[in-house]
């Protein structure tokens, strides 16, 4: 219900997902009118294309200044919302608003993005507004659906880790630094750097020659860097030092007409210019999947804008199989990991420290929980054991591995060995942890069927999953659509058993709930009646 916000990371295919949405609500309910928003033309050229891939004769028009087209009257409208913002009653009836990189509107009742709606919703006062992005907070403010807001909640339906595991993505690696770009008395406003006052404090000489030589010590094998700078005369300047050492580099700014950018971009991507040199133009809606290296030479405070910068680097490559970040701004320290960012505080707020490390070999940044160094691995000492204790048959207690789930999967099964059909569930920790994969065979006969439909209800609650209403002849495809909404534990601890896995803990926030492979009605409510598989509903 309300307004949600579909959280997707770059490169997850969100203007593939768009498309599916406008056309299946157009060809369930061909009334319906559909407004799809955004803030730069190239995002509304991306997923106009998308929309034509996945529908090509879709009731489709265009309003974009930018684009130099100006159509209305069609079902699905993708527009930019400075071009429509103050044309409310042109626009007319809209049934559904999406809104692409929507963590730029507003917390606040105001700017272009909520005095649309709000005119909009008095034309429609049952007007829907759908976000997507892949940074669902701003800064200042936390969250987006943090009050006052005007989305209600997050749907969450895949993560960084699953797109890397498979295949999607590529991963990062990223260096700690010898050049540390110093901003200790550069000012914020608005809970960001002041433009005027990072750029003076970064674009020096002594750290544009430091920042490039290292850049080109480390830069062995990479082919296509990108390097994102403080402003245009730092960008400027950069380019210039590169080109002095012999590297083919050009600066693309804001200012650049559309030909000459289109050129420079174009001779990027046929690796006639090897580096890339730009400031606030290449972040949202430039994607180039061979991008092996990232320079970071812009200190930020907005976790946004940094998600941004590194995801120019995480297409799968058709050579490398990793893009190297080189972080002289500290942000990975300042926002944490890229799959596990810290959401920007609220104002007021005091900031805390990301949890990473970096190691002492090679200096590669990683997460605190990480414990061998993906670059040149590296032992790091193991954190205190825990106290002792007893737990089922494992007398010491020490025999699991523990991990945090960061995502999962439910999908419907076909066992290769019997053919029988279950539910498998998929858990996804860090990059270093290995996807740890149960089967529930809940529609098995007697004792087995009982274990897995038993699980499967105390998974259901404490995840609160959605109401299933669907047939039998659905029902485990509705299971899985289901727990793919609701919210994975915490923590599991897992062992090896020949080729499987056996979870043997779940936690949820900070309860642990314990569900033994011998005991079918443990983790049950004391008293429930037991649940036939035709009675089965995941409540929430």
């Amino acid at each position: 219900s309300g307004n949600p916000c579909l959280v997707l990371p770059t490169g997850s295919g969100k203007s593939h997902i768009i498309a599916a949405l406008c056309k299946d609500a157009l060809q369930q309910w061909p009334e319906t009118r559909i407004l799809m928003l955004t803030h730069v033309k190239e995002l509304i050229e991306q997923n106009a294309e998308k929309m034509r891939l996945h529908w090509p004769n879709a009731p489709l028009g265009i309003y974009s200044a930018g684009i130099g087209r100006r159509e209305l009257g069609e079902s699905i409208t993708f527009a930019g919302i400075q071009s429509v913002r103050n044309k409310p009653d042109q626009i007319g009836h809209v049934d559904i608003i999406l809104i692409d990189e929507c963590h730029l509107v507003s917390h606040k009742d105001e700017g272009g993005y909520r005095t649309l709606i709000t005119d909009l919703n008095i034309i429609n006062p049952n007007l829907r507004v759908i976000g997507l992005t892949a940074t669902p907070y701003r800064l200042g403010h936390g969250l987006i659906t943090d009050k006052p807001a005007i989305f209600d909640a997050l749907i969450e339906p895949v993560s960084i880790e699953q797109l890397i595991f498979q295949g999607y993505l590529a991963p990062l690696r990223s260096k700690h630094t010898k050049a540390i770009l110093d901003v200790s008395g550069v000012h914020k406003k608005g809970g960001e750097y002041i433009e005027s006052e990072l750029q003076a404090a970064v674009d020096t000489d002594a750290n544009n020659s430091a920042a490039v030589s290292e850049i080109m010590s480390l830069s062995e094998g990479r082919k296509a860097w990108l390097i994102f700078c403080a402003g245009v005369k730092h960008a400027e300047r950069v380019a210039s030092i590169l080109q002095a050492e012999g590297v083919t580099a050009a600066c693309v700014t804001g200012d650049m007409s559309k030909a000459e950018r289109e050129r420079i971009l174009t001779e990027f991507k046929s690796g006639k210019i090897r580096a890339l040199t730009n400031a606030n133009v290449l972040t949202t809606g430039f994607d180039y999947p061979d991008i092996d290296l990232i320079g970071m030479l812009r200190p930020t405070m907005s976790a946004s804008l940094y998600v941004q910068m590194a995801g120019r680097g995480m297409r799968p490559k058709s050579a490398a199989k990793d893009c190297l970040v080189l972080d002289f701004a500290g942000n990975v320290s300042r926002h944490g990991a890229i799959t596990n960012v810290k959401p920007p505080s609220k104002k007021g707020e005091k900031e805390g420290d990301a949890p990473i490390k970096f190691c002492p070999e090679c200096s590669e940044i990683v997460h605190m929980s990480v414990r061998e160094c993906p670059g040149c691995g590296f032992a790091f000492p193991p954190p205190a054991p825990p106290k002792l204790k007893l737990y089922d048959d494992d007398i010491m207690g020490n025999d699991g591995t523990e991990m945090r789930v960061r995502s999962w999967t439910w999908r419907r099964h076909i066992s290769r060995a019997s053919g029988n059909e279950m539910l498998s569930v998929t858990y996804y920790g860090a990059l270093s942890d290995p996807p740890i994969t149960e089967y529930l065979a809940v529609l098995n006969q007697g004792y087995a069927g009982e274990k897995a439909n038993n699980l499967l209800m105390l998974l259901a609650r404490l995840s609160g999953a959605m109401q299933i209403v669907d047939s039998d002849a659905n029902w485990l495809d509705s299971v899985s659509r289901a727990m793919n909404q609701a919210r994975p534990p915490e923590i599991i601890e897992y062992k090896k058993d020949g080729k499987f896995f056996t979870l043997m803990k779940r936690k949820y926030d900070h309860a642990t709930q314990e569900v033994s492979f011998t005991d079918s009605v443990r983790g049950q409510d004391a008293g429930a009646p037991s649940t036939s598989l035709s009675q089965l509903r995941l409540l929430s």
